[in-house]
């Protein structure tokens, strides 16, 4: 069952199954001329109504990385966790296209904890999942975090890691 909260949570707050759902976002024609800018791809997929029109998805549609990047900053409170880095992405599919218009939402899901040493900190492996006002899947993906324990973690828990000094 999917859990609202506003209290940043700790990697010992976390369990494997928990699911949270973000708030909702519209995209905006705005925002991709905006993401154009930054990232400098003017594809005419996104930029040109007309030639947009003529093809596959008969209309402009949003960069897969602004997509992307969204469901970042949307799945960043739901759940809020105490995070000390984004450590990857592991696996991500854009299976189909964000349009003008389309109002998103990230449904976040935690598939793995993997505690580190000295009991301070744990990987989250994620599963996110970007959805559109349909209900239909936009892309998702399995991405991995750093989050910062807020007790410390039992002594069975604790085991070298490759991140101890992050």
């Amino acid at each position: 069952m999917p859990r609202h909260l506003t209290t940043a949570l700790g990697f010992q707050d976390l369990q494997v199954g928990d699911e949270w759902v973000s708030p909702a976002r519209t995209v905006t024609e705005a925002d991709v001329v905006a993401f154009a800018g930054i990232s400098g791809d003017f594809n005419a997929i996104h930029m040109d109504h007309e030639t947009a029109r003529q093809g596959t998805f008969r209309a402009p549609v949003a960069h897969g990385l602004l997509g992307l990047a969204m469901a970042s900053g949307l799945a960043s409170n739901a759940p809020r966790v105490d995070t000390l880095a984004f450590l990857g992405i592991l696996h991500w599919n854009f299976t189909l296209p964000i349009l003008f218009g389309d109002t998103i939402h990230v449904v976040s899901r935690v598939l793995a904890l993997d505690p580190r040493a000295r009991g301070r900190r744990g990987v989250v492996t994620w599963h996110r999942e970007l959805v559109n006002q349909r209900g239909e899947t936009v892309q998702e993906g399995r991405t991995q975090t750093l989050v910062r324990s807020t007790a410390p973690l039992s002594a069975g828990d604790e085991g070298p890691s490759q991140d101890d000094n992050a």
